[in-house]
């Protein structure tokens, strides 16, 4: 793969001064949407909040939570955030194959992740009847975490298409700033799920 400087993803929109102007425009377009994202997670948090007591007789957040699943599932995503930036490290070096290589490893713990929360929704109905319509708790409880777990999916499919779609193109300022701007979305995922982890999880447990 060439090495070509004019190449270098150090001009891509880590530094929106340098940043072409297609990237410019990936990078404030990112942020202006994880900016309506972040409101309309909390009105989530708000509303679990407000509901979270409303179990109509139902099993309430001690009877449901257990940290072992749930906390393998946030190592499973604070270690993909992780992977992700070894990948982006790898695409400033310009090196289109282990940044691809580590891109893979994320996918890979974006999905363990997922088989994780089906698992855990699944356990929580078949076990305990647990559902969406249940009581104004279960409908929190699974339209914040739902729809978080959407947004994994949304990412996963992110990931996915441009790594196939670029697989024999190799890195270029074309596309390195999508690979940086999936990088940012992924992170906003990982800290979403870290205020789920405390407010959902551990508070439900101690509450």
């Amino acid at each position: 793969m060439s090495h070509d400087h004019s190449l270098n993803p150090e001009t891509m929109p880590q530094d929106p001064s340098k940043a072409t102007m297609e990237g410019k425009h990936k990078f404030l377009g990112l942020w202006i949407f994880l900016g309506g994202e972040t409101v309309l997670f909390a009105c989530l948090f708000g509303t679990y909040l407000a509901l979270r007591n409303s179990t109509a007789g139902g099993p309430s957040t001690q009877d449901l939570f257990g940290l072992e699943l749930v906390f393998l599932m946030t190592i499973l995503l604070l270690t993909s955030s992780l992977t992700s930036v070894y990948a982006i490290y790898h695409m400033k070096n310009n090196d289109f194959k282990k940044m691809q290589l580590w891109f893979g490893i994320t996918a890979l713990l974006g999905i363990s992740f997922l088989a994780c929360e089906i698992y855990e929704f699944a356990h929580y109905i078949h076990e305990y009847g647990f559902t969406f319509r249940s009581s104004a708790f279960g409908s929190a409880f699974y339209a914040l975490v739902g729809f978080h777990g959407g947004h994994v999916v949304f990412g996963l499919s992110w990931l996915i298409a441009i790594m196939v779609r670029n697989a024999k193109r190799g890195l270029s300022l074309y596309n390195a700033p999508k690979y940086n701007t999936f990088g940012l979305y992924w992170h906003f995922i990982d800290v979403v799920w870290v205020f789920i982890f405390t407010v959902v999880y551990l508070m439900g447990m101690v509450s």
